[in-house]
């Protein structure tokens, strides 16, 4: 697993630290227009509708004001990672009802299934950390949040 880091496959172009959305819908609309731009995403609207049908089966609001919105989906050539700040916080229908203010957002290729699963992991393996969220959430630009996850995979 230590070779896959989501570094490799964030763009700063692709972060967005103040969102708008006060909405889940709204705020995954506005993720994906932070990441559309990526010449990895080929079918934007394709790649939205993978993201809400994903968000059916269950809340990417994985808790402590985290989410994960993401989607294996046939609109992108390659694994790609965005991230967006709230800072207000959006109702997202977390597992702890918490609002969220930090979001990945990451759509894989159907076929990118260890890439995809790796990166979850990590994913969801740093954001338990209370230093590492509250670093994500006084950083002020988008170089910032890349040496803080840069930081915190090395």
């Amino acid at each position: 697993m230590s070779n896959i880091k989501i570094i490799n496959f964030l763009d700063k172009n692709m972060i967005n630290l103040d969102l708008k959305s006060k909405t889940k819908n709204e705020v995954i609309k506005e993720l994906m227009k932070t990441i559309q731009e990526s010449d990895k995403v080929t079918a934007p609207e394709r790649a939205l509708s993978g993201l809400f049908a994903r968000e059916e089966l269950g809340t990417t609001g994985i808790g402590k004001g985290v989410a994960i919105p993401h989607a294996k989906t046939d609109a992108v050539t390659d694994l790609l990672v965005g991230f967006g700040i709230s800072k207000e916080g959006i109702n997202y229908g977390s597992m702890d009802e918490e609002p969220v203010k930090i979001f990945f957002i990451f759509l894989s290729p159907l076929d990118g299934n260890q890439e995809y699963l790796k990166i979850l992991a990590r994913i969801s393996r740093l954001i338990r950390e209370d230093k590492f969220r509250n670093s994500l959430l006084a950083a002020d630009t988008p170089e910032k949040i890349m040496e803080i996850i840069n930081n915190e995979e090395s």
